[in-house]
């Protein structure tokens, strides 16, 4: 059997560290996180619940703004300079994806790149780019924390990253390369990329196309990270990965649900973390 990357067991630890270094902050002072949702997306308005839910167990100050669907971008943009003028708010986060008349781009460029615990802003994605400390997006950086929490060995390992999203792809592989990973990426266009995969040590699945890698696109004794997610015709929610078959044939594997998700959001947590401090001299 696989080790299984439980990312419930690693988020918890990373929240317990979390309280260890709250506990240390006097003064009355608590991080605060504001999280702004355009329209009624459902499954977005499930993931903002959780974000709140999780910031008010750790004692977060948190603050969940709700716009309508036909909101403006000038409008957002508003909301979003009032929150970078806010003092009692150190993170923010727009929860993505946005109606389609509204500029995803305009909207993280108008975040306070020092208040951007999505981490994707263009400054704190160069930072990345050029291997200086910043705020790092939150998926990636929780796989990367969910690999540690296990203790997979990266360094000189072939890893093989499937997707090149800002959001995922293109970070997570510059924070395995950061790990002394040798990295390679696939995409719709690439050539053979079942027989690239089969070449890999470290799988990460990041594309959204749920049961897309299969059992004879692992080699024997690879890790696979599943960050994807898709809900199937019964609802249930699926990965990028054919868990199954692919769990009989890695060492260790990541489920969906339960792998990367956990791992998100003790991360916005961390990231949130960080940027109070940064932002109150701590």
């Amino acid at each position: 059997m696989p080790l299984i990357l439980d990312g419930k067991l690693a988020a918890q630890a990373v929240r317990d560290a979390l309280q260890a270094e709250l506990s240390k902050v006097g003064g009355g002072l608590k991080p605060g996180l504001a999280v702004v949702l355009v329209g009624d997306n459902p499954a977005s308005i499930v993931y903002v619940g959780m974000k709140k839910k999780a910031c008010e167990a750790l004692g977060y100050h948190s603050e969940e703004i709700k716009l309508p669907h036909a909101t403006s971008q000038e409008e957002l943009g508003k909301v979003i300079e009032r929150l970078n003028q806010d003092p009692k708010i150190h993170g923010i986060l727009v929860q993505l994806p946005l109606p389609a008349h509204l500029r995803t781009d305009r909207v993280i460029d108008a975040i306070d790149p020092r208040k951007d615990v999505d981490g994707l802003h263009p400054a704190n994605l160069g930072k990345l780019l050029a291997g200086e400390k910043g705020l790092r997006p939150c998926t990636p950086l929780g796989v990367m924390t969910l690999l540690s929490h296990f203790k997979i060995p990266l360094a000189g390992k072939r890893a093989v990253v499937i997707g090149r999203s800002n959001l995922v792809g293109k970070p997570l592989g510059l924070l395995l390369l950061e790990s002394n990973a040798t990295v390679t990426f696939c995409h719709s266009k690439t050539q053979n990329l079942a027989e690239v995969v089969r070449q890999a040590d470290i799988v990460a699945a990041a594309i959204g196309q749920p049961l897309f890698v299969k059992a004879d696109m692992v080699k024997p004794g690879a890790v696979v990270v599943d960050v994807g997610t898709s809900k199937g015709a019964d609802g249930k929610l699926m990965g990028d990965v054919d868990y199954g078959p692919v769990s009989q044939v890695a060492s260790a594997i990541s489920p969906v649900p339960g792998g990367v998700g956990p791992m998100t959001i003790a991360l916005l947590l961390k990231n949130t973390f960080q940027a109070f401090r940064e932002q109150t001299g701590l």
